[in-house]
């Protein structure tokens, strides 16, 4: 799914009357809720992610800066209880980058080129597109592109690990050190 803008803030994609929710209530109905809804709660019929066959989407192909703005883990919570998966774009915010990784929605960075190849070829032919996080590829039609993503990132996401995993995996060589001081 395309959404061809820049500068996506963290406010749109969730806004902030909605971050006090409880993590267990779900965020995914509130995902682009101002932009998706109208005020009595009746769908857009123009906004992507209200598309006819579009309930089945893992993957967003976005512009620059992606989820810049504040940092509420709460917009990748929105995103991830929607479905997606995978978000292609050629800039994300930091912090929304790393919350994307925490909750495990791959953030894949591409060029700009690349990021306005997919747009066109998305809102032309529609069509499927696929990510290969091991070798980082996102495929698209015929087209293959390469994304980036830091090395530590891919590992966590393809093993379904967070940093405090990572750290009790170390608890033998952290007592160890103790033991020494």
């Amino acid at each position: 799914m395309s959404m061809n803008a820049p500068n996506i803030d963290t406010d749109q994609i969730i806004p902030a009357r909605f971050l006090l929710r409880s993590r267990d209530a779900g965020y995914g109905e509130l995902l682009f809720r101002d932009s998706r809804f109208d005020k009595t709660g009746r769908k857009h019929s123009g906004h992507v992610l209200n598309c006819p066959g579009d309930e089945a989407i893992s993957i967003l192909i976005v512009n620059q800066n992606f989820g810049c703005g504040s940092a509420r883990e709460q917009a990748a919570y929105a995103l991830y209880d929607y479905g997606i998966r995978a978000i292609v774009a050629p800039s994300f915010g930091e912090i929304f980058r790393l919350n994307c990784v925490r909750t495990g929605i791959i953030p894949a960075i591409v060029s700009d080129e690349d990021a306005r190849t997919l747009h066109s070829l998305l809102d032309s032919k529609g069509g499927f597109m696929n990510i290969d996080l091991q070798n980082r590829l996102v495929t698209a039609e015929a087209m293959q592109v390469k994304f980036d993503i830091e090395d530590v990132n891919a590992d966590r996401l393809i093993n379904d690990r967070d940093e405090i995993q990572e750290t009790l995996a170390l608890e033998r060589e952290i007592n160890a050190f103790e033991l020494r001081m």
